[in-house]
């Protein structure tokens, strides 16, 4: 069964881009799109979606509604995954994002979805309850946490960031281990557990 598609996009060129690479692959249904935050939530109400793709900002104030719709979500409708698409590698929004956990999570940069695959591949991830998160937005805070600048992040142990930048190159659970000399997936944060990158394969999750 094709996994149940709505659009939050207040730019119409972008939005009719999205729609179209969502229509092309066989395994996703577009059930309908949306320019604002009150007309997405209208239309999760009508359709039932099983994911949301969303841009960061958008009406009615152009700030943060893509992550208020996802904490919403979660709240109300736990079982609709969440993509969220942004220009922005931004610390402060992941970190709201998945605040309440990273299933059924995605946080995507939009320059990587110049291309179907990706954006396809996160689709499916959030639709089973996996989590995708865009390398460049994980660089984004072991760089902050190394800098220690004022934040939520320095809630983070020594090894918690030592993990986060292993992720940031790649590398499986098992090269992860063995270079942090681990002998088995360490719990961080809130706990800890499979999160597919952009372009496939697995990471650990960690909810910050």
């Amino acid at each position: 069964m094709a996994v149940r598609v709505v659009l939050a996009e207040d730019h119409a060129l972008l939005r009719e881009g999205l729609a179209r690479l969502i229509e092309s692959d066989p395994r996703l249904e577009l059930a309908g799109a949306a320019a604002d935050l009150p007309e997405i939530l209208a239309l999760i109400e009508r359709v039932a979606p099983d994911v949301v793709v969303t841009d960061i900002r958008m009406p009615p104030t152009g700030t943060d509604e893509g992550i208020q719709l996802a904490a919403r979500l979660r709240a109300e409708r736990a079982d609709v995954g969440v993509v969220v698409l942004s220009q922005y590698a931004e610390p402060a929004y992941v970190l709201a994002l998945l605040a309440e956990g990273s299933a059924g999570r995605a946080y995507l940069l939009k320059e990587r979805v110049a291309g179907v695959d990706d954006l396809v591949h996160a689709i499916c991830e959030v639709a089973g309850g996996g989590s995708v998160i865009d390398p460049a937005v994980v660089e984004t805070l072991v760089s902050a946490s190394a800098r220690r600048q004022p934040s939520d992040l320095d809630r983070l142990t020594q090894r918690e960031s030592e993990i986060l930048g292993e992720m940031a190159q790649g590398k499986s659970n098992a090269a992860i281990g063995a270079t942090l000399a681990l002998s088995e997936p360490v719990p961080v944060g809130a706990g800890c557990g499979e999160v597919a990158l952009v372009g496939g394969g697995s990471r650990p999750s960690c909810s910050i």
